[in-house]
C-alpha cells in the first residue's frame, strides 16, 4: 500500500477503505509517513470530503492509537459530557454532581484550557490541594463509591488525533466538518464512556459560528457514535453571549456553586438541566425526560448536589471548606465596575471579545506555558435583553495588573451593543440531534 495511491484516490472524490485509512493512520502516529504526504491527504479530504462510513472509520483508527481507557471496573453505564467550548462555559462543574447524585456513574476525562480561559482541571485546581493525578484503580474506585471522579486526559489517549490536529492546523484544513468531528470523538470514545451527550455550541463565542454548521456538525458525531456503538445525543445551545455571567476560573467556580445550591443564573441552571437529563436518560436511569428533570430539580433543591461537589472535592485530595465558604478563594487585587456610558437595551454582546478580555487579564493561556491566573476575570451584570441606565455598571472586572485591566475594559464595553429599541431575548436551545433525526427549536 502506497501513501502516493491514496491521496490520488481521494484528490479524485473516491472513498477510502478501511484498511486504507488504518494504514496511514497508524503511519504517520509512528512517524513512518510524513508530514507533505499527510498535509496533502488532508487538503484532498477537505475538499472531496469523506462520506458516514469514512469518518467512523478515521474516529476508530485514531481510537486505537493509543491508550483506550478500560471502565468496565465502573457499575452501570458511563455517561460523558462533552462541550465543543464557548465562553463562561462552566457546566461539568455543576453537571458532574447533580447526575452522581442521582445515581449515574460520571467518569470524566478532562483537560486543561488553551484559550480565553482555563479547563475543568484548571478550575477545579482552584479548591487548594485538588488533584486529578490518580492511577486508574483509584479513578474507577472514587466512581463506584461516590459516583464521580474527575481525571487528567492521559497523554496518549488518541495521540494520531494530537498530530493530525496539528497538521492541520498549519495546512489550513482544520474547517472541515468530518475532520472536526472525528477528532472531537475520538477522544470521548477513548476516554470509555458508555454514551456520550454533546453540547454543541452555536454563535459568535463558539467554534461553529452560524446555526446551520452547528447542526450539520452535531448529525455527523451523532452518526460517529451511533455507527460505533455508543449512545449519543447532541444539543445545540447559544453561545452569542456568554454562558451565565461569570467569565474566570475562580468566579466560575464561585458560579458553580451558587447554582447547586439554587441560586445560579437562569441559562446555565437551565442547560444544565437539560444536558443532565439526556445524561439520565442515556444511562438508562429514567426512561422520559421530564422524569430526569424532576430528578436534577430535586437534587439541587435538596442540597444534595452541593454535598455531591464537597464529596468529589474531598476524595481528590481537595479542601470542602471553600463550598460552604467561597470567600476562602483567593481574590484579585483590583476589583472595579464598568460603566455604561449610554443607556437603553442590550442588543448583543460578543462573547468571543469578553473571552479575549478575559485572556487579556491572565484568566487563560496562549501557549501550553502560559501561568494562569486563577483570580482574575469579569462578572457581567447585563445580558441580552436587558435595560442599562447611562453610569449603571454593565460589569464588574477582577485584575491584578493595572494596564491590563485598562485594556481588558475598553474590550468588554466595545463587546456590549447598546439600542434604543427593545431587544427579544434570544432561545438558549437551538434544536436536538440524536440518530433518529434533527428536531430545530
Amino acid at each position: 500500500m502506497r501513501m502516493y495511491d491514496l491521496i490520488m484516490k481521494k484528490r479524485n472524490g473516491e472513498e477510502l477503505t478501511t484498511e486504507e485509512i488504518n494504514f496511514f493512520v497508524e503511519g504517520y502516529t509512528k512517524g513512518e509517513i510524513p508530514d507533505y504526504q499527510v498535509s496533502a491527504l488532508m487538503m484532498a479530504i477537505y475538499f472531496q470530503k469523506m462520506n458516514k462510513r469514512e469518518t467512523a472509520d478515521l474516529t476508530m483508527a485514531m481510537v486505537k492509537s493509543g491508550e483506550v481507557v478500560d471502565l468496565s471496573g465502573i457499575e452501570g453505564i458511563k455517561v460523558d459530557k462533552h462541550s465543543t467550548g464557548g465562553v463562561g462555559d462552566t457546566t461539568t462543574l455543576i453537571l458532574g454532581p447533580i447526575v452522581a447524585a442521582a445515581g449515574v456513574p460520571v467518569a470524566k476525562m478532562s483537560g486543561r484550557g488553551l484559550g480565553h480561559t482555563g479547563g475543568t482541571i484548571d478550575k477545579l485546581e482552584s479548591f487548594k490541594g485538588f488533584s486529578v493525578d490518580m492511577p486508574i484503580e483509584k479513578f474507577i474506585e472514587n466512581v463506584n463509591d461516590i459516583k464521580i471522579a474527575i481525571g487528567g486526559q492521559t497523554a496518549n489517549l488518541a495521540p494520531a488525533d494530537k498530530k493530525l490536529y496539528a497538521l492541520r492546523d498549519v495546512t489550513a484544513t482544520v474547517d472541515n466538518i468530518s475532520l472536526i468531528a472525528s477528532s472531537i470523538m475520538s477522544k470521548k470514545i477513548a476516554s470509555g464512556a458508555d454514551a456520550i451527550v454533546l453540547d454543541v455550541k452555536t454563535g459568535s463565542g463558539a467554534f461553529m459560528k452560524n446555526e446551520e454548521s452547528s447542526f450539520e456538525l452535531a448529525k455527523e458525531m451523532v452518526d460517529i457514535g451511533t455507527n460505533v456503538g455508543r449512545k449519543t445525543v447532541a444539543i445545540i445551545t447559544d453561545m452569542d453571549q456568554p454562558l451565565g455571567y461569570a467569565v474566570g476560573n475562580i468566579l466560575e467556580v464561585k458560579e458553580a456553586i451558587e447554582t447547586l445550591k439554587g441560586n445560579g443564573p437562569s441559562d446555565l441552571t437551565e442547560l444544565c438541566l437539560t444536558l443532565g437529563s439526556y445524561m439520565l436518560l442515556l444511562s438508562e436511569k429514567v426512561t422520559d425526560l421530564d422524569e430526569a428533570r424532576r430528578i436534577l430539580k430535586d437534587i439541587i433543591r435538596s442540597g444534595k448536589g452541593i454535598e455531591k461537589l464537597k464529596e468529589l472535592v474531598e476524595a481528590q485530595g481537595g479542601d470542602p471548606a471553600f463550598v460552604d465558604n467561597p470567600s476562602l478563594f483567593e481574590k484579585a487585587s483590583i476589583i472595579e465596575p464598568i460603566i455604561a456610558s449610554k443607556e437603553g437595551y442590550i442588543k448583543g454582546i460578543k462573547a468571543d471579545d469578553i473571552g479575549r478580555a478575559a485572556l487579556v487579564l491572565g484568566a487563560g493561556r496562549e501557549t501550553k506555558e502560559s501561568e494562569i491566573d486563577l483570580s482574575v476575570g469579569v462578572v457581567l451584570h447585563k445580558k441580552i435583553g436587558d435595560y442599562v441606565k447611562k453610569g449603571e455598571a454593565i460589569a464588574t472586572i477582577h485584575a491584578n495588573d493595572d494596564e491590563k485591566k485598562k485594556v481588558a475594559t475598553k474590550m468588554i464595553l466595545e463587546a456590549y451593543e447598546i439600542v434604543n429599541e427593545k431587544v427579544e431575548r434570544k432561545p438558549l436551545i437551538k434544536g436536538i440531534v440524536t440518530e433518529k433525526g434533527i428536531e430545530k427549536f
